[in-house]
């Protein structure tokens, strides 16, 4: 199924609680009204796109709209829709895994879907050709390390792990070391999403780094946050928390089929400068879609 149309699915609830409101005031447009944009913004921040982006967003098009004397719906729609997609698509979306091996370092908090992020991921670089090798680096959270053993079966990936509480950044050197033994292509890092305070997770995330410099230091590196849309605004302060800390190069935005803020995409893009690089819209292995700026927007809008 196309990106448009798992996207548009994938988006209901945004669209259910957004696109009525939309419709109603692209439809009522007649020319330059105050109130008009004043509806707009409330909307716009209903659908979690955010007070800083949507006040931006809504300036640009008041802008546009006196410039260009818009009278009708579609115009004003089209305008929208424009200035939304240069929000969303800043950045290269697709991931840079040139080196071999190159590798995938997997950050966030805890229940955000890290570790199936990473085995859907695993799953559809293997099925690119690529020879995926899973690291086990989350040696905190009980089970974590199981549940990537499966992930790895099922993407014909190997994996390398150690018991649980071990050292992360041990793991890790472990990991690379086997997949330059075995010609593995790309490494995937799961890690901890939780230790005992955030200064304790930055550390450890900051040390695992180190390795990898050491280790590959010419490689090819993507530092994925994965963020869980239904968390909306919380959301968006864990991704600034972690680019700060660990230089993050995408997000992952999962579970965006079950919230009605769909929005949160577009505050992502603008206040992280960061591009989306993978949403998430569904369970199975292929409902992780490599993200489209034009078509979500299309998706959002019409």
């Amino acid at each position: 199924m196309a990106f448009f149309e798992k996207i548009r699915q994938g988006l209901a609830k945004t669209k259910k609680s957004v696109t009525a409101q939309l419709n109603g005031l692209f439809a009522s447009f007649t020319g330059e009204n105050e109130e008009f944009f004043d509806e707009l913004e409330e909307t716009l921040i209903l659908a979690d796109i955010g007070v800083e982006t949507t006040t931006e967003a809504v300036e640009k098009l008041r802008e546009i709209t006196r410039k260009e004397g818009y009278r009708s719906g579609e115009q004003i729609q089209a305008a929208l829709a424009q200035i939304l997609t240069e929000i969303v698509s800043g950045g290269d979306t697709r991931l840079k895994l040139d080196t071999k091996p190159s590798v995938i370092l997997v950050i966030g908090v805890n229940g955000v879907g890290k570790t199936t992020t990473i085995g859907k991921l695993a799953l559809k670089l293997g099925q690119e050709g690529k020879k995926v090798l899973l690291c086990a680096g989350d040696t905190f959270r009980a089970a974590a390390a199981e549940q990537l053993t499966i992930w790895a079966q099922r993407a014909g990936a190997d994996i390398v792990r150690h018991e649980e509480g071990s050292d992360p950044a041990a793991v890790v050197f472990d990991g690379i070391a086997a997949a330059k033994a075995r010609g593995a292509d790309v490494i995937i890092c799961d890690t901890a999403g939780r230790l005992h305070n955030k200064a304790n997770l930055m550390n450890e995330l900051g040390k695992i780094s180190r390795v990898i410099d050491r280790e590959l230091p010419d490689a090819d590196r993507e530092t994925l946050l994965v963020i869980d849309a239904t968390t909306g605004q919380n959301g968006l302060i864990q991704a600034k928390q972690f680019k700060e800390a660990a230089g993050i190069t995408g997000i992952v935005l999962t579970k965006l089929d079950g919230t009605a803020k769909g929005g949160i995409v577009l505050a992502i893009c603008d206040q992280l400068k960061v591009p989306v690089k993978y949403v998430g819209v569904g369970e199975q292995p292929e409902d992780l879609l490599a993200f489209d700026g034009d078509e979500f927007v299309e998706a959002l809008l019409k």
